[in-house]
């Protein structure tokens, strides 16, 4: 399972990066460790092959999805900056488009957050994976 073990290693990498207690991340690795082999490190393999897949096809609509809908979140998240200096000039302004934009985000379904969790966390583990093959830049 030459994929699987390849795996690994790119996934501990993101562990160290996102747990910073020592012994919480210790936990995550042995539990990793343990799915080696099982079902559902078959299906994270079955999944990060899907994604893997796509990015490396030619049709740039599909190779691109992922990166543009991070760029899209980025946007969302750089609008802040505006943000402030509307907040500076005319702070009620400021809160009526903050309330607004909270009721329209409050509005969109779960799923669609959990699809853009598990895109993010896909598309990086998809990315370290080709960098650890050599394959990426």
């Amino acid at each position: 399972m030459p994929f699987a073990e390849s795996l690994i290693g790119p996934i501990a990498s993101i562990i160290d990066k996102i747990i910073p207690d020592k012994e919480a991340r210790a936990r995550a690795k042995l539990e990793l460790l343990a799915l080696e082999g099982t079902h559902e490190l078959k299906t994270i393999e079955a999944r990060l092959s899907a994604i893997i897949a796509e990015a490396q096809s030619p049709d740039p609509w599909t190779s691109r999805a992922r990166p543009s809908f991070l760029y899209v979140m980025y946007a969302l998240i750089l609008l802040s900056v505006p943000m402030g200096v509307i907040a500076a000039f005319d702070p009620i302004a400021a809160q009526a488009i903050g309330e607004g934009m909270t009721r329209y985000l409050g509005a969109l379904p779960d799923a669609l957050y959990a699809l853009f969790g598990t895109g993010y966390l896909g598309y990086t583990a998809a990315r370290q994976w080709g960098k650890v093959k050599g394959v990426d830049g």
